[in-house]
């Protein structure tokens, strides 16, 4: 408040013209102006607009989302005795070849949750006569790279050395597997399964990715020329596996080159998981709705259907629901609060905001502004919602573990707004021991592992707020995240972003600095290829679920801000996952 004091005696056009007073009545009325305090609203600091725009998903249509239960319950019917004959062909004795086409084309088709165990029993077996295998292969480039790959992607410990028989005295790739492009699509996908130092994979990269793209500029085959475009807009070990599932399952179909069991599988399956989002998707839709902060804080992105999007790409299985629901509402919750500190909230309100999280206290909101208050109680009533679940299915106290992550969160946004009202340009380094938390990837992590249905009290007891993996998928996700939004949110006012700072830091161009944030994507996906081995079935998802967070982000900003302007691309692959079933 501010007080009117600039003249003695004055009039307040604010709170009234003027104040008489009058004399005696034997004196003649005079108007006498007196001095008046008075209070003026000092006006509230500029807020900054990020223009975004609004939901291309409304509450009304994805609750229209059905599906007939009829011809579900008929699915399910067919797909029991289909999973059966698939289970046959897994043990039926076969050629070493045969044996991984199946079980990479299980994988691709998405159906190879149903064998896990049994999958794993084969690679079992072949892992453990690797010799043999070597020198039933001989020559098989194809083979080899996919064996090698199956290996690895399951947490075996195969050594780049099967390779060396395929390679000249320079290191370079032998002549006469040049122009095999199958063994070259194989070794390509196979060399992004490379581990920090392994220079043969490292080169085996470099000369497929360049043959191949020579490949492309003769006579290939259609199905050919298809199969390598698609490996090199983006390896197989860097794309969203449900996405990647949908057009397999849809070059099956054009190629008619697959067993049509496991097809007819896959596609039943595939529109039953649909089925079973699409009504994950209305109860979520339903709370947001509710909720109302999109239309509160109409400031900040309203994403709900691309929050949930997310989270089929962490972890798509039916067991995985509970995870889905969870990080769903805490997606939402994390855009609003990114967007109270990067876009509305003025540096003191954001001083206040991250003490009240770090608190964890509502008697501490009294001094928030009102938008604020909402914000602080939709993340304070959803996150206890989640652990109260917890601790009355498992008996189990998650609230700790996850107010600190959000206080983490919230503290890594403060000094990014520091960062920004002061105009100060990190280095690098410092930047990114930021941003890694700032991304949210281990706020992500810690609640898929409290929420997970194998959580026990040994595990919550170990548990490590960012574990190795965590920090190079969010990694990742912080820089593909740059490399697609940067320059949008440069130009609304934001802070600086990896790509600037490198640019501030070592005086190189753009270009320069993006192909340096490409490099440093490459190599930490090399850092958690090297920590994909697992000892039991709750390390096995979390690792996977890391993995796939770096995945999602490749996904999401491929083509630029696939979240902040989720038109054409993005709203492309959310129909083919969460709308459009595969026609039988």
């Amino acid at each position: 408040m501010a007080f009117c004091s600039s003249a003695p005696f004055f009039y307040c056009s604010l709170i009234g013209a003027y104040q008489r007073t009058a004399s005696s009545k034997s004196s003649p009325r005079r108007c006498l102006l007196l001095p008046i305090r008075c209070t003026v609203k000092t006006p509230p600091p500029p807020r900054r607009s990020a223009d975004y725009q609004p939901s291309s998903w409304s509450d009304e249509y994805i609750q229209s989302l059905r599906t007939d239960t009829k011809v579900e319950e008929d699915n399910a019917k067919r797909m029991g005795k289909l999973t059966e004959d698939v289970k046959q062909l897994i043990y039926m004795k076969k050629g070493i070849e045969v044996q991984l086409q199946l079980i990479d084309h299980l994988q691709q088709l998405g159906v190879a949750y149903h064998f896990k165990e049994d999958t794993k029993d084969a690679l079992w077996t072949i892992y453990g006569s690797m010799e043999e295998m070597s020198m039933l292969l001989k020559d098989n480039l194809h083979a080899t790279a996919l064996m090698f790959r199956l290996l690895r992607e399951h947490g075996f410990a195969v050594s780049e050395g099967v390779f060396n028989r395929f390679m000249d005295e320079k290191g370079n790739l032998k002549a006469s597997f040049r122009h095999q492009t199958e063994g070259l699509v194989s070794l390509y996908e196979a060399s992004h399964l490379a581990k920090e130092g392994e220079h043969v994979l490292e080169e085996a990269n470099n000369f497929t990715t360049k043959q191949l793209k020579s490949l492309m500029e003769g006579s290939l085959e259609p199905h050919l020329r298809e199969h390598v475009t698609h490996a090199l807009e983006l390896p197989l070990n860097w794309r969203m596996p449900r996405l990647q599932s949908r057009w397999f399952i849809e070059e099956c179909q054009r190629e008619a080159n697959i067993n049509p069991v496991l097809l007819e599988l896959a596609k039943l399956d595939f529109n039953k998981v649909q089925s079973i989002q699409q009504r994950e998707l209305r109860e979520v839709s339903r709370w947001w709705s509710n909720l109302g902060l999109a239309q509160r804080l109409p400031f900040s992105r309203d994403r709900l259907m691309e929050n949930y999007f997310w989270t089929v790409g962490w972890a798509f299985e039916p067991q995985f629901a509970r995870i889905r629901e969870a990080q769903t509402k805490a997606n939402c919750l994390i855009t609003t609060i990114d967007d109270v500190y990067d876009v509305y909230g003025t540096i003191d309100e954001l001083e206040l905001f991250t003490d009240a999280v770090d608190r964890w206290d509502v008697n501490t909101i009294d001094k928030l502004p009102e938008y604020m208050k909402i914000c602080f109680l939709a993340l304070f009533n959803s996150t206890n919602d989640t652990a109260y679940n917890v601790m009355k299915e498992k008996g189990l106290d998650i609230i700790p573990h996850l107010k600190k992550a959000w206080a983490d969160l919230c503290k890594a946004y403060m000094v990014e707004a520091r960062w920004y009202h002061q105009g100060y340009t990190p280095n690098l380094k410092e930047y990114l021991e930021n941003a890694l938390v700032s991304i949210s990837g281990p706020l992500i992590l810690n609640l898929a592992y409290c929420t997970s249905d194998d959580l026990t009290q040994e595990a919550l007891d170990d548990f490590q707020s960012c574990p190795e993996i965590a920090r190079w998928a969010s990694m990742v996700f912080r820089l593909c995240d740059d490399l697609g939004t940067s320059t949008d949110e440069l130009e609304r006012g934001d802070v600086s972003k990896s790509i600037q700072c490198y640019m501030h830091e070592t005086g190189v161009s753009e270009d320069a600095a993006r192909g340096h944030i490409r490099g440093l994507i490459k190599g930490n996906w090399r850092a958690i290829n090297g920590n994909r081995s697992f000892t039991w079935p709750f390390e096995e998802n979390l690792k996977m679920m890391a993995m796939n967070i770096a995945r999602m982000a490749q996904c999401i900003y491929q083509y630029g801000d696939g979240y902040g302007k989720p038109d054409g691309v993005i709203e492309d692959r959310i129909r083919s996952l969460l709308i459009e079933p595969i026609i039988m």
